[in-house]
C-alpha cells in the first residue's frame, strides 16, 4: 500500500510540474494569445485541484516536500513517511521536466538558458528582487500555503472542498509571487526545471528548498497551535 502511496504522489507531482511549468514554458510566451501571469498561476492552482480529487484519497496528494513537512509539523502526517514522500515528489518533478524539455525543444530558436520555468533571485528574479527579499516571500507564500491546507483538510472544515480552497490558495500565491521568485513554495518543482538550466538554477536551488521548508513548517506548527483537535492524517488510504 505504501508503493500506491508514492507512485501516487510521483505521478501527482508530475503533473504539476508539467502543466504548470509547461504553461509556462509554452503557452506564456504564445504570440497575442499567450497566456501571460494569471494563465500560469491558473494552471498551477488547477494541477492540484485536479490531482487532489483524483489522489487524495490514495496519497493524501501533497505534491510538494514542504507540504508534507508542514503537515508533519502539524501532527497530520507521520514523520517516518516524510523521505519517501520527498523522493518520490521529487522524482516526479524530474520526469515531468525531462517531457517539458523534448516538447519545448522542438520548437525553432528554444533556448534553455532563458530559464525553463526555474525559480531565481537577484539577477534571475522576474523583477530583479534581492535574496533576502525572495526569501522572505518563499518563507511567507509556503507558511500561508500551508495554513489553507490544514485548515481545508480539517475534520471540521466543510466536506469536498479542500481541493478547491487549496488550489485557489496556490493561485493567488502565483499572482503575487511570479514577479518575485517565478514562485516556488515546492522544491520538487523548482529541482525538475534547475536540472535542465544548470549553473545559475542550480546555484541558487538552495532558497527554494529551505525557505519553502521553514515556511511549510512554521505553517504546520502556527495551525496545530490555533486548533489542537485532532483531525486526521493528511495520507490518503491507511498505512499497511
Amino acid at each position: 500500500m505504501d508503493m500506491k502511496k508514492y507512485a501516487a504522489e510521483a505521478i501527482g507531482t508530475f503533473w504539476l510540474t508539467f502543466a504548470g511549468c509547461g504553461s509556462a514554458v509554452i503557452a506564456a510566451g504564445f504570440p497575442q494569445v499567450g497566456i501571460g501571469l494569471v494563465g500560469v498561476s491558473l494552471a498551477f492552482g488547477l494541477s492540484v485541484v485536479t490531482m487532489a480529487y483524483a489522489i487524495g484519497h490514495i496519497s493524501g496528494c501533497h505534491l510538494n516536500p514542504a507540504v508534507t513537512v508542514g503537515l508533519a509539523a502539524g501532527g497530520r502526517f507521520p514523520a517516518g513517511q516524510i523521505l519517501p514522500y520527498v523522493i518520490a515528489q521529487v522524482c516526479g518533478a524530474i520526469v515531468a521536466a525531462e517531457l517539458l524539455y523534448v516538447i519545448a525543444s522542438g520548437a525553432p530558436g528554444f533556448d534553455v538558458s532563458k530559464g525553463f520555468a526555474s525559480n531565481g533571485y537577484d539577477a534571475h528574479s522576474p523583477g530583479q528582487y534581492s535574496m533576502i527579499v525572495c526569501f522572505v516571500t518563499e518563507v511567507v507564500m509556503t507558511m500561508m500555503f500551508l495554513f489553507v491546507i490544514m485548515g481545508a483538510t480539517h475534520g471540521r472544515a466543510p466536506a469536498g472542498f479542500a481541493p478547491l480552497a487549496i488550489g485557489l490558495a496556490l493561485v493567488m500565491i502565483h499572482l503575487v509571487s511570479i514577479p518575485v521568485t517565478n514562485t516556488s513554495v515546492n522544491p520538487a518543482r523548482s529541482t525538475g526545471p534547475a536540472l535542465f538550466v544548470g549553473g545559475w538554477a542550480l546555484a541558487q536551488l538552495w532558497l527554494f528548498w529551505i525557505a519553502p521548508l521553514i515556511g511549510g513548517a512554521l505553517g504546520g506548527v502556527i495551525y496545530r497551535w490555533l486548533s489542537e483537535e485532532p483531525a486526521g492524517v493528511v495520507a490518503g488510504v491507511k498505512t499497511a
